[in-house]
């Protein structure tokens, strides 16, 4: 019997939500990465291949949850001085829970709509 990595599992979860989720101009992908110590998120138009906006963790202080938080804040700023008020979510085939669905309502708050 083989196993399978925890990575290789999140691989196959974000190729596969990848597969049918994309960014465009008018409705850009937003797209979450976690690491151990920081997440981080990003507005991306994929037709074009730019992103629009980023926020990191670095940037704030504090335990993850929290940083999660200030960066769903900070992206939904950024992504509004780009013009950018409706995306599409991209959990990266992370579960949505914790820091995900900290940053995602955070984002909302600011004025995000997905």
């Amino acid at each position: 019997m083989t196993t399978i990595s925890k990575q290789a599992l999140r691989a196959r979860r974000h190729n596969r939500i990848r597969s049918q989720v994309s960014g465009t101009a008018v409705r850009p992908r937003l797209a979450i990465h976690r690491s151990n110590r920081f997440v981080s998120a990003q507005v991306i138009d994929d037709v074009a291949g730019r992103t629009l906006a980023a926020a990191h963790g670095r940037e704030f202080a504090g335990a993850q949850t929290l940083q999660a938080a200030a960066v769903g804040k900070a992206i939904a700023e950024r992504a509004a001085k780009a013009g950018v008020t409706t995306v599409v979510f991209d959990r990266g085939g992370y579960s949505y829970a914790a820091q995900v669905k900290k940053l995602a309502d955070a984002a909302r708050e600011g004025g995000l709509a997905f």
